[in-house]
């Protein structure tokens, strides 16, 4: 029998914990997904019309031949700096009343190497998975083997990922 002085230790299991929870409390029917699913047809209609799936245009980037990606890139960036100062500053809420929650996130060696393996397949394919879909969507259906192989490189991420580095 253990008295009060004795310290017992406990293996502790970590459960998976994605680095950008969802925090939404209240959850949607499937009728009300239908707005990201027009959000999304009209975030690939802008991708098509500002040429951001064209692989040429992607392949200037990569050579460093024309600003036109980097542009939209940077634009992308900036709004997105604003969009997260704005929503800070003014504590805004989401559609359904629900505050928004940053949550820090912890750098780690392994993103640079996430980044550089991203970089390498872009630059092959053509294809990052934004535009991957308004490129199937405008009919080169060619990239539906760079869909299959993003979706496979997932799963080989998720099969290993406990016994990648950090």
């Amino acid at each position: 029998m253990a008295n009060s002085q004795d310290t017992i230790t406990y293996t502790q299991v970590e459960e998976f914990v994605c680095d950008s929870p969802n925090d939404m409390k209240k959850s949607e029917s499937v009728l009300s997904n239908l707005k990201y699913l027009i959000v999304g047809i009209m975030f690939g209609i802008v991708f098509v019309k500002a040429e951001i799936i064209s692989w040429f245009r992607i392949q200037e980037m990569f050579r460093l031949h024309s600003f036109h990606m980097y542009g939209v890139i940077g634009s992308a960036v900036v709004v997105g700096m604003l969009s997260v100062f704005i929503i800070k500053k003014f504590n805004i809420k989401t559609i359904s009343g629900e505050t928004v929650q940053f949550h820090p996130k912890k750098f780690q060696r392994g993103q640079i190497y996430g980044g550089l393996i991203f970089g390498l397949g872009w630059a092959i394919t053509g294809a990052c998975p934004g535009p991957l879909f308004a490129q199937i969507g405008s009919g080169f259906v060619a990239v539906l083997l760079t869909l299959l192989s993003a979706i496979a490189g997932t799963w080989v991420y998720g099969y290993f990922r406990d016994r990648l580095p950090n």
